[in-house]
């Protein structure tokens, strides 16, 4: 039985990788080991590792970071306390394969150990371009840690095999969150409000953004353009989400706080919504705001028009429900109108990021590898230019 053992360090990450989490269960070649860090730890995050508990999903290990600071000291620190943690959880469990998903500092953290650990790396959403944020190197480096490879567009996954990745091990299966989106059975508007016990007007936004962190300019100078371009707007209900723990993150999430202190009849924050009311809460939204891939990724699949600032996200691959836009607050009060006069309900579009069966195709590559056996002495593999 193949031991994979499933890295998780955010709440949206996590999200993606449930209907693959619950089909590997349900394998009987496989094994999981499911290991939890980052900010499922963090109460200032909401403790969402109880929602893997409360969805029956075990947790054989925990690792903490201490993310109290988001300065850069501060997340340097979280690495190397991470980085001591894991390599322990990896020694204890002894798998035979990593899967990550995606490009965040926790993730990048656990690739290295996995590599120094000498434990093959499966990777999901390599070749992706995020050119906003720091996150797009470390990407990069998890590519080149990593064995196999599950991309989410044939785009990314030649450009893995640009960076060097033989393309025998290269595999284009789409993008887990469309598969999460159509196994989920959504909470209605009225569920939602007596969930989050607060009433939902409509019409109304979701709003998620995340530090650009690149950027030269604060995370507050960054965000306060978004909600002053807001005030333009005030017949717009907001719901504010919680930002993530990048550089600036906390302070992000103090000005939302603010905001809607100020503004408590169009405006309201929760700090994390978790994966269903999340999602839920988008597909009943008139528009998406923000520069979390969320609104590149899934808002499509729910005919959701997205209003994606600046860029975080410059290099995605983005359907056209995509309204890319500028960082001032004019250039974002142009797109939200763009936005809202968009009827995209009975409008047929391209989603790139929609293939069939994205988990299953996952887990039998994974299987036929070590079928055919796993060379950690990867070979870098030269793209012939004259083609």
């Amino acid at each position: 039985m193949i031991r994979l053992c499933v890295v998780t360090g955010s709440r949206a990450e996590y999200g993606l990788l449930t209907p693959l989490i619950r089909n590997i269960m349900k394998d009987q070649d496989l094994k999981l080991q499911l290991l939890v860090t980052g900010t499922h730890l963090d109460t200032r995050f909401g403790l969402d590792y109880q929602e893997m508990e409360q969805d029956g999903i075990v947790i054989d290990e925990m690792v903490e970071m201490n993310l109290a600071s988001d300065t850069s000291y501060g997340i340097c620190k979280s690495m190397g306390l991470e980085l001591i943690g894991i390599s322990g959880a990896y020694e204890r469990l002894n798998p035979h394969m990593i899967l990550l998903l995606g490009d965040r500092y926790e993730i990048f953290t656990a690739a290295s150990a996995a590599v120094i650990c000498k434990i093959p790396i499966a990777h999901i959403h390599g070749g992706e371009l995020t050119q906003g944020a720091y996150d797009d190197c470390m990407r990069h480096g998890i590519t080149k840690m990593s064995y196999l490879h599950f991309t989410s567009t044939e785009e990314y996954r030649k450009r893995v095999i640009q960076l060097g990745e033989s393309p025998d091990r290269v595999f284009n299966v789409g993008a887990l969150g469309i598969e999460q989106i159509k196994g989920l059975s959504l909470l209605s508007k009225e569920e939602l409000e007596q969930s989050l016990h607060t009433a939902l007007p409509s019409p109304l936004s979701l709003v998620t953004y995340h530090p650009a962190t690149l950027d030269p300019f604060s995370a507050k100078n960054q965000f306060q353009p978004l909600l002053d371009a807001l005030d333009s707007f005030p017949e717009l209900f907001t719901v504010f989400t919680g930002s993530n723990a990048d550089t600036g993150g906390n302070q992000v999430n103090e000005m939302a706080i603010s905001y809607t202190r100020k503004h408590p009849e169009r405006a309201v924050y929760i700090s994390s919504l978790g994966s269903l009311r999340y999602l839920s809460l988008m597909s009943v939204s008139r528009l998406v705001i923000g520069n979390s891939s969320s609104g590149i990724l899934e808002a499509p699949a729910f005919h959701v028009p997205t209003v994606d600032i600046g860029l975080r996200q410059l290099g995605r691959i983005k359907p056209e429900s995509v309204i890319s836009c500028g960082t001032s607050a004019e250039n974002i009060g142009h797109a939200i109108s763009q936005a809202m006069n968009l009827d995209l309900k009975n409008h047929t579009f391209k989603n790139p990021y929609d293939c069939p069966g994205t988990s299953q195709k996952i887990i039998t590559c994974i299987k036929e590898a070590f079928r055919t056996g796993i060379h950690l002495e990867k070979e870098f593999y030269d793209i012939d230019w004259r083609l």
